[in-house]
């Protein structure tokens, strides 16, 4: 091979690079520099090991956020002490024999937490097999000491101490010990969300001695659902638990589970979001890009859904080996991983009916309940409750007549009653619908309906103005979307990268009647337009659309445009606020309401009804 003249290549005679292998410390601390960003990553990479390891108990000890002292117990399999100096060794792991870098079913498996850790740390293993002695390991920096006796009995304790000691520097990066004490907790909690079954302890012991524990879950018992709920209970909130629906589907060898809260149960951020490949916790644009898009049309902007979703499949499906610190992952078919997870949550949210989350109810109560008076305990009024059939006989006795004196007067400006007089085996299956029957009108915007079990009070022009929402989206779902065609095609300049990228869903954009193609070189012509938008700026929409493709992977631009017109044509078209119903036209929008999916919440993610429970309403009054 010809050797280039050295004057040629831009250096003095003699100042050449020369190529170097370098020790194995410095590899090392190269490696740990993308392997364990902050205490965080340690906790991670050691909780899984204990996973792997089959353990059933693992508890997690720090100090000062991490940064002095990370302790790891667990129950599973041990490491033989013979075994300890080889587990210190870079690329060595017992959890896959390299053959097939795609066939994972562990956390772990590049071999490179430990002895990362050991080169910017302090780092002891003891571990102790069954029917065998207990041993310890020692690291510092790098260096290793040989394995010693040790006393334990069962399991395995990795213990590090003054992380990035030896790379002082890093020091300087890391955040205030609350803040990495939080990471540590939220690494600890995703963990345990992907395996509901181990017991999860979390200590602080920067004050010494046992210390206190910060976060505390229990095994669970049942079966996948069961357990999951349990422990989707004890770390999100009993809250979620009460207002999350249960998630299966599956597609094209893709299963997806978990749980997802109603559009009603929203956050002000994307903080309640857990997303989980075969067990293993990641932070993935295109699942994240899913999420937003099986809510996006319940939901404002602003707000966001919270949910806990499980994507399992044939480890050969999907590339979990992507980034060292393993948190991203690359799907064989990320279509169909993203089409599994709109699909699957708009079946379960469409499915949940009418239903509203139960904070709703909370909320309501909440501003309705007087100020505590300090010092003075709350009166409570006794109060005996009459029987149903009581109950039925007095309502009928104490109905007015419809020829009755005055009752054409019994309505004022801000409250309308219409009754209907019921015989009284007739009055009960109707209070039994979940809505129950209509009662009156408020301030000509607001009915009171009463349940079995309470009051349930609805936004007559949120709640129709959803409706009337559904029926026309079924309507252009049936119709498709009609498109105009634009009398000189809109050519838009682009560059190549954007280009293939807008033409790869090309089809997906001609199905909301945004009709382009190819216009030679990296331009773009557009055809057609959705017609019910009228005038657009196609270059604007176009540009739109390609920064939600680089931003989630995928566009909901177009479709979004479209269904906002339909939100402004269904609030139009709905009863406005200030009409006067008759009791037959409130009892009828009740029903409509029972039978329309996603009618608990308006086109914006507000709820359309209150319910409250007469136990709840007494409990307002004083009364038990």
């Amino acid at each position: 091979m010809h050797e280039p003249d050295p004057q040629m290549s831009g250096y003095p005679q003699g100042d050449r690079p020369i190529i170097r292998q370098l020790d194995d410390a410095a590899i090392n601390r190269i490696a740990a520099g993308e392997v364990v960003e902050r205490p965080a990553s340690a906790v991670k990479e050691l909780v899984e090991n204990a996973l792997d390891a089959g353990a059933s108990r693992v508890e997690v000890c720090y100090a000062d956020g991490g940064k002095t002292l990370i302790r790891v117990t667990d129950n599973g399999c041990g490491i033989a002490a013979g075994d300890l100096p080889l587990a210190l060794s870079r690329h060595a792991t017992s959890k896959i024999d390299g053959s097939d870098l795609l066939n994972i079913h562990t956390f772990g498996f590049r071999g490179e937490a430990l002895p990362s850790l050991g080169a910017v740390g302090r780092l002891s293993i003891t571990s102790r097999i069954p029917g065998a002695e207990a041993a310890v390991i020692r690291v510092a920096g790098g260096k290793m000491e040989p394995a010693k006796p040790a006393a334990l009995s069962e399991g395995t304790v990795v213990e590090l101490r003054d992380l990035f000691f030896a790379t002082p520097a890093r020091l300087k990066f890391l955040r205030t010990d609350r803040a990495e004490a939080q990471a540590i907790t939220d690494v600890v909690k995703r963990l345990a969300m992907a395996e509901p079954h181990v017991g999860f302890v979390l200590r602080d012991v920067s004050s010494g001695g046992e210390g206190r524990i910060t976060f505390r879950a229990d095994p669970e018992t049942g079966d996948m659902f069961d357990a999951l709920h349990g422990r989707l209970a004890t770390i999100l909130g009993q809250e979620f638990a009460e207002n999350a629906l249960a998630i299966d589907a599956t597609r094209e060898g893709l299963r997806l589970t978990g749980y997802a809260a109603l559009p009603t149960y929203s956050r002000g951020a994307a903080v309640a979001q857990f997303l989980f490949v075969n067990g293993r916790p990641v932070k993935d644009k295109l699942l994240t890009g899913a999420l937003r898009a099986a809510y996006f049309d319940f939901l404002s902007r602003d707000r966001h859904p919270a949910a806990a979703l499980f994507v399992s499949c044939d480890p050969h499906l999907v590339d979990v080996n992507v980034h060292p610190a393993k948190s991203e992952v690359r799907f064989r078919e990320p279509g169909v991983a993203r089409g599994l997870i709109v699909s699957g949550l708009r079946h379960a949210l469409a499915n949940a009916g009418h239903r509203a989350s139960t904070t709703v109810a909370g909320a309501t109560l909440g501003a309705m309940r007087p100020e505590p008076t300090a010092g003075t305990a709350p009166r409570v009024y006794q109060m005996d409750r009459p029987s149903p059939g009581a109950l039925r006989m007095s309502y009928q006795a104490q109905a007015p007549l419809p020829d009755a004196p005055g009752f054409a007067e019994i309505s004022t400006p801000s409250a309308r009653f219409d009754p209907v007089v019921e015989e009284p085996e007739a009055l009960q299956p109707v209070e039994a619908l979940p809505l129950g029957a209509a009662r009156a009108q408020l301030h000509e915007n607001y009915i009171i309906a009463q349940t079995e079990t309470g009051i349930v009070i609805v936004d007559q022009h949120a709640a129709h103005e959803r409706l009337v929402y559904e029926k026309l989206k079924r309507q252009m779902a049936e119709n498709g979307v009609a498109s105009q065609a634009l009398l000189i095609p809109e050519i838009v300049e682009l560059s190549a990268g954007d280009t293939a990228r807008l033409l790869e869903v090309a089809d997906d954009l001609a199905m909301l009647g945004l009709m382009i193609e190819p216009f030679g070189g990296s331009a773009i012509a557009v055809r057609e337009t959705p017609a019910i938008l009228g005038e657009v700026n196609a270059g604007d929409m176009i540009r739109d659309v390609l920064d939600e493709l680089a931003d989630l992977g995928d566009s909901q631009t177009v479709q979004a445009r479209i269904e906002a017109v339909l939100s402004r044509v269904a609030c139009h078209g709905s009863v406005r606020s200030g009409r006067w119903m008759r009791a037959e036209e409130m009892n009828a929008l009740l029903r409509e309401m029972e039978a329309t999916p996603h009618s608990g919440q308006c086109n914006h993610g507000r709820p359309t009804y209150v319910e409250l429970k007469l136990a709840d309403i007494e409990r307002l009054f004083g009364r038990t």
